[in-house]
């Protein structure tokens, strides 16, 4: 009837206050298994009780007080001196409740998350809280990921410039499949290796992800992202406009009344793109005086590789405008733009 309690010895039962108590020990001559080393002992260092919550039986919930032997490793090459006997099947480690109590309320929390979860668990009867099977629901492991069919492949910094890892995305599913530790071919190589199946690699122009695609999936067929192809774009075309941005033409002169000004005239931005020319014209000087990028940064007070942008750059305008949303948008953008501190509606 109760084939989890088969390996204890069941003293006691009563019930109190609803709640049926099971008062249960474990045999002393049972020998139970190290967790470190797996040496079967039954030397007795000392004992402690355990209370679990079990499944309801005859719509009354299930408590089991449960007396556990705590016991010596006698294997010389073990770290550990003592340990918790456990009972497969009816106990886990810090574990409160009985393996199939812990299933049953996942299996609930999976389904019905927090507030339901709760009606229907007071219905069985258990008693859990909605926050503690939103945990549960947590703790659960990710189910395997399978090989996806298109596989895209981006790095990620976990500290800029220094170390980097992979992370690999379905792409028709949009769901994260794993994390590799470094941004080598080789690693991207043996994990298409592992997981063949895959038809099409998304991934950006580096290097050793295309060798890595060749590598470990040479069937699969290899295209740009996305994003990549429209982020070079926009890159291009600003650049492109920068330089010829003396060429452009002044607007034609509205009929309608030219809009409140809702800006001082010396922005923050105009400000910006006269500091930029005077580092722009001061870099080249210094250069053509014939200091290094080193003594030109230590004398403006500028990084090394920002000396070497305004290098660069032939005239100031190669650096870029400074876009300003107050010089483009209407006054619902920046209201959008503003931080949302308050629920007050934004217009």
């Amino acid at each position: 009837m109760l084939p989890h309690l088969g390996r204890v010895l069941v003293e006691e039962v009563s019930v109190e206050g609803g709640v049926l108590r099971i008062v249960a020990r474990t045999p002393e001559s049972v020998p139970a298994s190290c967790p470190d080393c797996g040496t079967p002992s039954v030397r007795r260092h000392s004992g402690y009780q355990r209370r679990l919550a079990d499944g309801a039986i005859g719509g009354r919930q299930v408590s089991i007080a449960l007396s556990v032997r705590r016991l010596f490793c006698d294997a010389p090459e073990c770290d550990r001196v003592t340990f918790a006997e456990q009972i497969e099947g009816l106990t886990v480690r810090y574990g409160r409740r009985t393996p199939q109590l812990g299933n049953l309320l996942s299996a609930i929390s999976v389904a019905l998350a927090g507030r339901a979860g709760e009606r229907l668990a007071a219905r069985l009867p258990t008693t859990v809280s909605r926050t503690t099977l939103l945990g549960l629901a947590m703790a659960l492991p990710d189910p395997p990921a399978g090989t996806p069919r298109v596989l895209g492949v981006d790095e990620f910094a976990t500290r800029k410039g220094h170390n980097y890892g992979t992370v690999l995305v379905d792409c028709e599913t949009h769901a994260p499949i794993d994390l590799l530790p470094d941004r080598e071919a080789a690693t991207f190589a043996a994990w298409l290796t592992e997981h063949p199946g895959v038809e099409i690699i998304c991934r950006d122009r580096g290097g050793a992800f295309a060798d890595g695609a060749r590598s470990g999936a040479p069937d699969a067929v290899q295209v740009a992202d996305l994003w990549h192809l429209w982020h070079n774009l926009a890159e291009a075309v600003k650049v492109l406009v920068s330089k010829h941005s003396s060429c452009l033409r002044e607007p034609a002169p509205s009929l309608e009344a030219p809009p409140e000004v809702l800006h001082p005239p010396d922005s923050h931005a105009g400000r910006l793109a006269e500091r930029a020319r005077r580092h722009h014209t001061a870099v080249h000087d210094l250069l053509g005086q014939g200091l290094t990028v080193r003594a030109v940064a230590r004398r403006l007070e500028l990084s090394r590789n920002t000396v070497r942008r305004y290098a660069r750059a032939v005239t100031p305008e190669e650096l870029g405008p400074v876009w300003s949303c107050d010089q483009c948008c209407d006054p619902r953008c920046r209201i959008q733009r503003r931080p949302a501190h308050n629920s007050s509606p934004a217009w």
